[in-house]
């Protein structure tokens, strides 16, 4: 069965009179629409229900209340729109109701909760923001939350699952009335915990306004975005906002950067701040051993207490991914959880058996006669070095590293990137991510000009201008069983965007298919 986002839809919603929904944003409603009954909200006008109401917000080039008949025709029980909207809507004549309010966009998150019965407040739920690895402490805390036996749903970069559902998500956090939805749908399904990704974009569009998490978490801060926030310290103050007040009471820090120790400087939650690179830092947990343990991909760690209540208290915790990134995102799901109930050793049975699609993902272990090759989403420069020192201690022959980067995205980040790619890789791979709408040749030659500032004579350097399936390829095909591939970008993305068309397109499943290929060869040659 194809699975869509249509399937996460809740069957047993309680209907809202319209004039309990819109109570405190629309100044005042015909009266005799107040008792008009609404059973959700949706931004979408091609996934309204009927008995839904649509909440129409003014885009780019076309403000949704265009759609107003249609919607109407599909059996909504009203439209939420502002005065330009509700002009557009009552021009073509609807007959349901149009209500006025200030800021739909605004509007929509709390409308949605309302609308949808608070779904939050009948689990436990935790969200993470940050730059990196905000996906892999997100799976982190669901494995940690299902060892101790509670039944939980994610929303993530990577998918959302709720029980047997799973689908690629369509972008890192939802717009409010689709992601109250899909909890409304848990709650039904029995979920007794939601994990939430919350991208700094999500939190200036309002799309999570009016939650209140048991708790959040923030990883870091780094290069990243900045077409959208202009400056770090833009995006920092979009990313801090989670870990206050408006959104939880509990937060847990990481203070590896600067970016860090400024937000636990200025948190106004109960916080609890954790170093995961520094054994000596400030913090009330840090991380005091490390060892990568080769032959299982994983990392035995000591969590030890600075402050009190926890002053000398030690944790011996194994994450079931290497290097200390993944260490870093374990240690913050940990206290996140454990700092809402969920038992220590429950927890750190969860971390043991972690497994992330598209965050280290073992395509092929070296022991099976290949090149051990990994597929990871690390896109900016920090991610892409973290993850190349890592799997340098795992690489007794030579790194080689598929890449590219996006188009129609940060592009100051493309010549950092493409330095550390020189800096730390054997062998590189340059080829396309998804273009979208710039010239993928112009991208590569972006990281091209990166590459020769840190490599003048270019060698060991392949463009790829094909396609990325054939950088993959030749990436395997040329490796040594000693050697390792790393593919990055794009982790479980399931597609590749070129002008507008998304082409079906996994970099984890690709590299399965010229793994084979390797197999292959590697049998005729014997």
């Amino acid at each position: 069965m194809t699975v869509t986002f249509r399937d996460f839809r809740p069957q047993n919603i309680a209907p809202v009179s319209l004039a309990r929904l819109v109570e405190g944003f629309a100044a005042e409603i015909d009266p005799g629409w107040e008792g008009v009954q609404v059973r959700g909200v949706s931004m979408a006008s091609n996934e309204i229900l009927a008995g839904e109401a649509f909440i129409a917000v003014a885009g780019a080039n076309v403000h949704a209340a265009k759609f107003a008949r249609e919607v109407e025709s599909l059996g909504a029980a009203a439209v939420i729109t502002d005065e330009k909207g509700a002009e557009l809507a009552l021009s073509q004549g609807v007959k349901i109701p149009v209500v006025t309010v200030p800021d739909p966009r605004e509007a929509a998150s709390p409308l949605a909760i309302r609308a949808f019965d608070n779904p939050a407040g009948k689990m436990k739920t935790v969200a993470v923001t940050g730059t990196n690895g905000k996906t892999t402490t997100c799976f982190a805390a669901k494995f940690a939350f299902e060892a101790a036996g509670l039944s939980t749903m994610i929303l993530s970069t990577a998918e959302t699952q709720v029980g047997e559902l799973r689908i690629q998500s369509s972008r890192t956090t939802f717009e409010g009335p689709m992601l109250q939805r899909i909890l409304a749908y848990g709650v039904e399904q029995g979920m007794q915990a939601a994990v939430v990704e919350v991208s700094a974009h999500a939190l200036v569009l309002g799309r999570v306004a009016g939650m209140k998490f048991d708790a959040t978490a923030f990883t870091n801060l780094q290069h990243d975005h900045l077409d959208y926030f202009h400056t770090m310290e833009n995006y920092l103050a979009a990313k801090a906002r989670l870990c206050s007040k408006e959104y939880t009471d509990y937060s847990v820090i990481c203070i590896d950067d600067k970016w860090g120790l400024r937000l636990a400087a200025s948190c106004d939650t109960e916080s609890v701040t954790v170093s995961a690179y520094d054994p000596n830092a400030q913090a009330d947990w840090v991380v005091s051993r490390k060892v990568n343990n080769i032959a299982r991909a994983a990392c035995d760690f000591t969590l030890t207490g600075k402050t009190e209540p926890n002053a000398g208290h030690a944790e011996k915790i194994t994450v079931a991914l290497p290097g200390e990134v993944n260490v870093q995102d374990a240690v913050i799901a940990y206290l996140m959880v454990t700092g809402i109930g969920i038992p220590a050793e429950a927890a750190k049975a969860g971390l043991a058996s972690l497994a992330v699609p598209g965050r280290l993902e073992i395509v092929s272990r070296r022991n099976e006669g290949t090149p051990l090759v990994i597929n990871d989403y690390a896109h900016t420069p920090e991610a892409l070095a973290s993850i190349l020192r890592t799997m340098q201690e795992f690489t007794p022959g030579k790194l080689h590293l598929v890449f590219g980067t996006d188009g129609d995205r940060d592009a100051s980040k493309r010549v950092p990137l493409a330095k550390v790619a020189a800096k730390e890789a054997d062998i590189l791979w340059v080829t396309d991510e998804n273009p979208r709408t710039e010239n993928a040749e112009s991208i590569r030659a972006q990281l091209l000009s990166g590459i020769k500032e840190q490599r003048p004579g270019m060698e060991n350097v392949c463009e790829v201008s094909t396609c990325r399936r054939d950088a993959i390829r030749k990436a395997v095909l040329a490796a040594h069983p000693d050697d390792t591939v790393i593919i990055t970008g794009k982790g479980a993305e399931p597609y590749q965007e070129i002008e507008g068309v998304f082409h079906a397109f996994n970099d984890t499943l690709v590299a399965r298919d010229c793994l084979a290929a390797y197999k292959a060869r590697a049998h005729v040659k014997g």
